[in-house]
């Protein structure tokens, strides 16, 4: 069989497809048809039949053990209960939030899970941006006070039993071995990008290092606050994808929703129009917002992470340019001051 990673990508998606058809089985759904909506860190798959519409996920072989796959869900089960507006895990016939499944032609054994469908717009994408500049400021100002909330309910939440994420911590994002990769060992790095790097890691961990952890700035977040994953409708703003959730400062968090639109000309309107709407329902000092800098370099650095780590995707080849640049141009600034 041939390997799963030198496919192209449709015929990725086609064997994803497939495997996805055939665990419908555990939620008692057949004949329905399935639309590839998202393959980079997951495939996520648009299921439609007669009046029913959901979103099936098939994740990445290997990211997450069951323990921290199933406490994403519980998370996200427990922040609907606290009204943040998320996507509702639709359980399968055993009563399991997800099911493990097997076959010829995968990377692995996967995980797969079903969600409710979310009407709505996509905010923008990681590649183009905002796709309506127009309304930035309230956009943003609706994601503030979502990111808050989200906040809020993880600083006041007892954690269940077993529960167990990955942490966005000064080791995870900067140490000998960040969650998302060894950033500074892009192979499509030069010389000079690459001593950049390295130099940017150390100062980011000393900094990171040096910055306490308490419910007032640390907790569970989202940890991927982009505009491809807040959906804009008629109601507001909706959180999906929690893949990424795990334990980490707010501030990384808020720095991620801007990361994408740095460099566009509505840039400052939307990060005023974000710290104001977070500040309704959160304190935000200014002192806090002087670190801001210091979080957007490590959001850089995960994303070189992410591409090195995962240089057999279409998507990480096509974005390395892109995430190497940003990352040395903030390295670059982060370390002059």
């Amino acid at each position: 069989m041939t390997d799963f990673f030198t496919l192209e990508p449709e015929a990725q998606a086609a064997r994803l497809e497939a495997a996805g058809h055939e665990a419908l089985a555990n939620w008692d759904i057949s004949g329905a048809s399935l639309a590839l909506i998202k393959h980079r860190e997951n495939a996520v798959f648009k299921l439609e039949k007669d009046e029913f519409r959901a979103a099936l996920r098939l994740h990445r072989h290997g990211y997450h053990s069951d323990d921290e796959l199933r406490s994403e869900l519980q998370w996200m089960q427990a922040l609907s209960g606290f009204g943040v507006r998320v996507p509702n895990v639709i359980p399968a016939k055993s009563g399991d939030l997800f099911i493990r499944h097997s076959g010829d032609g995968l990377p692995g054994e996967l995980q797969i899970d079903l969600f409710e469908w979310i009407d709505g717009e996509q905010l923008g994408s990681v590649e183009e941006g905002v796709a309506d500049p127009d309304e930035v400021a309230a956009t943003y100002n609706a994601i503030g006070e979502l990111a808050a909330r989200v906040h809020n309910q993880a600083t006041s939440w007892e954690l269940p039993k077993g529960f167990t994420r990955h942490a966005w911590d000064a080791e995870g994002l900067a140490g000998d071995n960040p969650f998302w990769g060894q950033f500074w060992k892009l192979a499509a790095a030069s010389k000079s990008e690459t001593e950049l790097l390295e130099r940017g890691r150390d100062r980011v961990f000393a900094d990171l290092s040096r910055l306490s952890k308490s419910p007032k700035n640390y907790s569970m977040i989202h940890a991927d606050f982009a505009p491809e994953n807040v959906m804009v409708d008629v109601d507001g703003v909706r959180l999906i994808d929690f893949d990424d959730a795990g334990f980490g400062w707010h501030l990384f968090e808020l720095a991620t929703s801007l990361y994408f639109i740095q460099g566009e000309p509505y840039f400052d309107q939307a990060k005023e129009s974000l710290i104001e709407g977070y500040r309704k329902h959160r304190s935000l000092t200014d002192e806090d917002l002087e670190l801001l800098p210091l979080h957007f370099l490590a959001r850089g650095f995960t994303y070189i992470g992410w591409v090195h780590t995962r240089h057999e995707t279409e998507t990480a080849r096509e974005l390395t340019p892109m995430l190497l640049a940003s990352a040395c141009e903030l390295a670059d600034q982060y370390l002059r001051n």
